[in-house]
């Protein structure tokens, strides 16, 4: 092998090891609100509630079973009644019937499993739960999407906006800025069933119950954190006693 073909390969090594560092740092930086994220039981069971009803005919929560959502301090008999409308089993993952490849072909890319979402979408801009939050009240009309609509978070969604009966139609008002960039300003052009706080404590709602379902043993592992963290303190405590006792004497 020539020293030629050698210095090729390691130009080709060099330019596979840092492009998606350099994509990376060409993506522009996203403004997120941040989100109300809430372990309330009737919060965590409206997001539930949501989420069955707008979310789940298109996205599927595979890591997560029904009878999980008594966790939330729903009943199996509310789980069955409110929020299963299939045939499932209570036991069931919560999955949908929709093929991905006719999903595919109906909105260009499968439409991705949410139970980890809140995970997923965190990054130096802000967490998961952020993201989601200004993702979900960011949507306006473009009439130039196949769906209609447009988002300011994530430009050229394939997704439509499932909530706007609840929200209403906002438009864009796009401006330049003079390093080439552009200003997305958004207005409320008509007015949906909630108002505009009604409307973010829904999508807050629905927010809690997507981070509820990527760690459901969250608040858990925090009680369980916090006793650790005080039976290390103590055993420091008597560690260093301890350690007083068995040195008095040289000292």
């Amino acid at each position: 092998m020539t020293m030629r073909v050698i210095n090729l390969i390691k130009r080709a090594a060099a330019v596979l090891l840092f492009a998606p560092a350099v994509a990376m740092a060409a993506a522009a930086s996203v403004q997120l609100d941040k989100a109300p994220v809430s372990t309330d039981p009737a919060a965590l069971q409206h997001g539930a509630k949501l989420f069955v009803n707008y979310c789940l005919n298109c996205h599927s929560a595979s890591f997560t079973r029904y009878n999980q959502l008594q966790n939330i301090g729903l009943s199996e008999q509310s789980i069955r009644d409110n929020l299963m409308f299939t045939g499932e089993r209570v036991g069931d993952l919560m999955k949908i019937a929709m093929r991905p490849a006719e999903s595919k072909i109906w909105f260009g890319k499968a439409p991705p499993d949410l139970t980890l979402v809140a995970r997923a979408r965190s990054s130096g801009d802000g967490s998961g739960a952020d993201w989601l939050y200004t993702y979900m009240r960011q949507f306006y009309r473009d009439t130039e999407r196949p769906s209609g609509w447009n988002n300011v978070v994530f430009a050229n969604v394939g997704m439509p906006h499932v909530f706007w009966e609840l929200q209403g139609e906002q438009v864009a008002n796009i401006t330049e800025n003079a390093d080439g960039t552009s200003k997305v300003e958004l207005s409320l052009a008509k007015p949906g069933k909630l108002s505009v706080q009604e409307y973010d404590k829904a999508v807050a709602d629905l927010v809690s119950f997507l981070v509820w379902m990527g760690e459901p043993v969250a608040e858990k592992r925090k009680t369980i954190g916090t006793f650790v963290l005080i039976f290390l303190a103590g055993m420091f405590v008597l560690t260093y006693a301890l350690k007083k006792n068995y040195w008095k004497d040289i000292h």
